[in-house]
């Protein structure tokens, strides 16, 4: 879907009334492409914590523009413990930051706030620091904080790859946590295919989200199974064909959808590697002139069907060691959203199941964790009326619309097989929305 706006933003005379107005002036974002360097400039890094080596070796690692503008600014505050020392985050950013690239990245380390020494205090200041510098920005640029549990900081790397490439587009002003293991780190081959020899299977795939999800972790070497109802079954089989994958046609809220998928999976392919639980419907109505069909219906597929096929995953042991759960929420499900009381409930059960299976599934030597979207760009957006649609896009630091690849792409991290200390999160892809957290 065209954002007009942004085009006429960028135009001679449109440049000019923005300017002049003060209204938001959106940044082409720049996106992943293959072959392109993971970063538009030099990549300074300041702090004096346990994961500086980390990061060197990861930024050593990475191919980078030639450019005199930073293209990211990373400070590893792991080692600050005590409220004083958080001058030294003014001291570092407060030189750099004005001279940061287009689609520049800031990335904060920090160790877990737990208990209530003067350290936690400190480190839990950071979110504040990295949520305003988020407001801050311009140009397209992000910011996030990393708090690394100590002993796992050889785990970040892919994290930090994810957030230092422009594959983290739209995923701005995030707290990423990084420690609760599942599984072994196991670091590709190749960090262009670090999925290759997985089966992936992913729900509502014939389009939007979906589609792009699939596309995206064939892309990274997966062999994808995409399930969505009959009714979808032609756009279906075209996503599967596109990506060499297998198309499932099922009714993921079927009584014997669980058992059917356990046969399919045993018997094809031996278990599964990545569950992706994208599908999802809305029914919106205000609370007081909801019909019951259209509550039991946004339940059943946005949250009920997922408890069902992960408990019948777990019950017959077909979740791979290494292996991933990954579930897709909303800001609606943080924020809430007039006429949505049923889509809301269902995507806040989203991050509940994350929260309640991370330690079932850590113990299993598997991860789970999970998107939150913001307003993306896709078929069901483009139909929301002109203001609300026009308010959707602006109302974020980004002052735009992600893309359904936004998404798919964090879901990737969260697939790679070096992401297994990354477990339990809630990461929103929402260009740091104003609503919600």
């Amino acid at each position: 879907m065209t954002d007009r706006y942004q085009q006429f933003a960028r135009s001679g005379f449109g440049r000019q009334l923005v300017r002049r107005l003060g209204l938001p002036n959106p940044t082409p974002l720049r996106r992943y492409r293959p072959g392109q360097p993971a970063l538009d400039g030099p990549v300074v890094v300041g702090g004096s914590g346990r994961l500086v080596d980390t990061v060197q070796n990861v930024v050593k690692d990475l191919e980078v523009a030639e450019n005199e503008r930073p293209g990211a600014l990373v400070f590893d505050a792991t080692d600050i413990d005590d409220p004083a020392r958080l001058r030294e985050l003014y001291d570092f950013f407060h030189p750099v930051i004005r001279d940061l690239g287009t689609c520049g990245r800031v990335v904060v380390l920090g160790t877990p706030p737990n208990g209530g020494s003067r350290a936690a205090i400190a480190q839990r200041a950071l979110e504040g620091f990295t949520r305003s510098v988020g407001k801050e920005l311009t140009r397209g640029a992000t910011v996030q904080l990393v708090y690394v549990e100590p002993g796992h900081e050889a785990a970040a790397e892919s994290t930090l790859r994810f957030l230092l490439s422009a594959k983290s587009a739209f995923v701005d002003a995030q707290v990423i946590r990084i420690g609760t293991h599942g599984g072994e780190t196991m670091v590709p081959d190749d960090w262009d295919r670090p999925l290759a020899g997985k089966v992936a299977l992913v729900t509502g795939a014939s389009r939007g989200i979906g589609a792009s999800i699939a596309e995206v972790l064939a892309r990274d070497g997966a062999h994808v199974i995409a399930l969505d109802i009959p009714a979808q079954g032609a756009e279906l089989s075209e996503v599967a064909n596109a990506i060499k994958g297998a198309a499932l046609q099922l009714d993921i809220t079927a009584e014997t959808a669980p058992a059917q998928l356990v046969d399919y999976l045993r018997d094809r392919h031996g278990g599964v590697d990545i569950v992706v639980h994208n599908a999802g419907i809305t029914r919106d109505k205000k609370l007081a002139n909801m019909k019951d069909s259209a509550w039991d219906a946004v339940l059943a597929v946005n949250l009920s069907s997922q408890l069902a096929v992960n408990e019948a995953l777990l019950e017959h042991d077909l979740l791979r060691h290494n292996g991933r759960i990954i579930g897709v929420s909303s800001i609606a499900g943080i924020a809430g959203n007039t006429g949505q009381t049923n889509y809301a409930t269902s995507k806040a059960g989203v991050i509940g199941m994350v929260n309640a299976y991370a330690p079932v599934l850590a113990a299993l030597g598997a991860t789970i964790n999970a998107v939150a979207p913001g307003f993306i760009e896709t078929k069901m957006t483009a139909a929301v009326p002109l203001f609300i649609r026009e308010a959707g896009r602006r109302m974020s630091s980004l002052s735009q619309g992600g893309l359904p690849v936004d998404v798919a792409e964090t879901i990737a991290w969260y697939a790679n097989p070096a992401s297994a200390a990354v477990n339990g999160n809630v990461v929103r892809v929402c260009g740091q929305s104003l609503l919600g957290a």
